[in-house]
């Protein structure tokens, strides 16, 4: 069906891809991995005729007859959605957010159809209800933010689908979502595959995804393709040492053999948090929406506890609350003894007790500051001391950088060397407790194991204490002793990591269990 043979792209001069060469059938899916900056979704943008302004592209990329390089752009617009689709990895930058879903699922019936709004609206009906949204809970007036991350990207895939292209493009899309939506919309791209007999390309740095989707594997490294073949064979042959690294690092567990004290550092309990709900015309205010539910649990000095649940269960109110900057209700939260209280009103000396690595290594800075003045951002809360220069140059040192990367800008660094500089600055102030919010979700699997060994070293000297917040259960495995499940607000399972992940007791547990993906590499 399609055909990549030979593309190469360069920009000015420099090589982006380099003889780049794959097939994928009617019904087939190629899974695409590799780490970050290797040239997935350059080839991609190539496809789909979108490269960079600069960009030159050599070779052929044929679809059923038809050399896709050698088309202009008007003839690209017609193949684009028609003939190709493309999922991309966030829904929410992707979709209008003033249009409504059903708008912006028709307007491709519109322009390649020449439907008028009516028939396209009816369609796209169609496509949504396949799609996993029916009209009763989801009508076509609906807006992207009254959706959540995986209703999201369902109707991103409804429109990729609207007019059942031949070849349907997936650039990791599902690295933001939590398991049991990750293994929905996994799911759903597969049935699409089968009863559209449509070829899938599939981006993705996750090999576990891969292995329980793709038909074929291709492994691409510096914008080429090292090895390729029937996913189960590339897994057990491993001819090339960069695909043996990827598996190896993909199965990765720092192995840190950590005896956490009896002696609470974090003390939470029966915390209630509540958000009033908008009054619906003329009726009554209705029930407060309770998004955290009397929740209790204690992370102890020189502990690693992971708390895990799907997108909205609570986990990110929690983390403000327990951050000082959410209120509760209801319950108290205690950090060394003290009450944390959110607001101004939370002293200096609590705060500088704790901090937080965010998801996004870039988004989560200024880009315009140098990083010197981003790691020490948190001195505005907490006081600047004296010999702040000097910590800023012992935080990058104890994150494998050195003391003149603190004159540089973060656009400088690669994404693990970001997230480096995030836990630099979550040092800064010499916190006994660490809140990691989906830290390692955004990198890809080597440079995921190299920031899991460097929490694991860092909390072995430091003697830190983890609240490790992820959707990714081979993460928590890897990095925690306790785990806390967590459902529609409330704490439903919690225990040692290793007996809750092999025994679960609850049923949700067990179905986050099931929903992971898991890479059973052949002997």
């Amino acid at each position: 069906m399609i055909a990549v043979q030979g593309l190469s792209v360069a920009i000015g001069g420099t090589p982006l891809l380099r003889g780049v060469s794959f097939g994928i059938d009617r019904g087939q899916i190629l899974g695409l991995v590799g780490e970050s900056g290797s040239g997935k979704s350059m080839t991609a943008l190539a496809i789909m005729g979108l490269l960079p302004p600069g960009a030159h592209a050599a070779g052929r990329v044929v679809l059923d007859g038809t050399d896709l390089l050698g088309l202009s752009e008007p003839q690209m617009c017609d193949m684009r959605g028609r003939q190709i689709g493309m999922i991309f990895q966030e829904p929410m930058t992707a979709l209008n957010p003033v249009q409504s879903i059903g708008d912006q699922v028709a307007e491709t019936l519109v322009i390649h159809r020449a439907a008028t709004r009516s028939e396209a609206l009816r369609a796209a009906r169609r496509r949504l209800d396949r799609v996993g949204l029916p009209e009763g809970r989801f009508p076509l007036g609906r807006f992207p933010h009254e959706l959540s991350g995986g209703q999201r990207q369902r109707v991103c895939i409804a429109m990729a689908i609207a007019l059942r292209p031949q070849l349907l493009i997936a650039d990791e899309p599902t690295t933001a979502l939590d398991v049991t939506t990750q293994a929905r919309i996994l799911d759903l791209l597969k049935g699409l595959v089968e009863e559209e007999r449509m070829g899938l390309l599939l981006i993705t740095h996750d090999l576990a995804v891969v292995a329980g989707m793709a038909d074929r594997l291709a492994v691409m490294r510096a914008g080429e393709i090292v090895e390729q073949g029937p996913v189960a064979d590339v897994l057990r042959e491993r001819r090339h040492p960069y695909t043996r690294a990827l598996v190896e690092a993909s199965a990765h567990h720092p192995g840190a053999d950590l005896r956490p004290t009896d002696r609470p550092l974090l003390q939470v309990a029966g915390a209630v948090r509540d958000y009033p709900q908008p009054r619906l015309r003329l009726f009554a205010r209705p029930a407060p929406f309770r998004a955290v539910d009397e929740v209790s649990f204690e992370v102890r000095r020189g502990e690693s506890v992971g708390l895990v649940g799907e997108s909205g269960c609570g986990k990110s109110t929690l983390t403000r609350a327990i951050l000082g900057l959410e209120p509760l209700q209801g319950g108290e939260i205690r950090l060394d003894g003290q009450a944390v209280s959110a607001g101004q009103r939370m002293q200096a000396s609590l705060r500088r007790k704790m901090n937080v690595v965010f998801q996004d290594p870039y988004g989560s800075f200024n880009p315009r500051h140098r990083v010197a003045r981003l790691i020490a951002e948190p001195f505005h809360l907490t006081g600047r001391p004296v010999d702040a220069d000097a910590r800023v140059a012992e935080a990058l040192v104890s994150v494998g950088l050195t003391p003149e990367d603190r004159h540089k800008f973060i656009h400088e660094f690669s994404g693990g060397q970001r997230q480096r500089i995030a836990i630099a600055r979550a040092l800064i102030t010499r916190p006994e407790l660490i809140v990691l919010d989906e830290a390692v979700s955004a990198l890809d699997v080597r440079v995921r194991a190299q920031i899991l060994d460097l929490l694991a070293d860092l909390r072995a000297r430091l003697g830190l204490s983890y609240l490790f917040i992820s959707h990714d259960l081979h993460v928590v495995r890897a990095i925690t002793d306790r785990v806390l499940v967590m459902q529609a607000g409330r704490i439903v399972e919690q225990g040692p990591t290793e007996k809750v992940l092999r025994a679960p007791e609850h049923p949700y547990t067990k179905e986050l269990l099931a929903a992971a993906p898991v890479l059973e590499v052949p002997p």
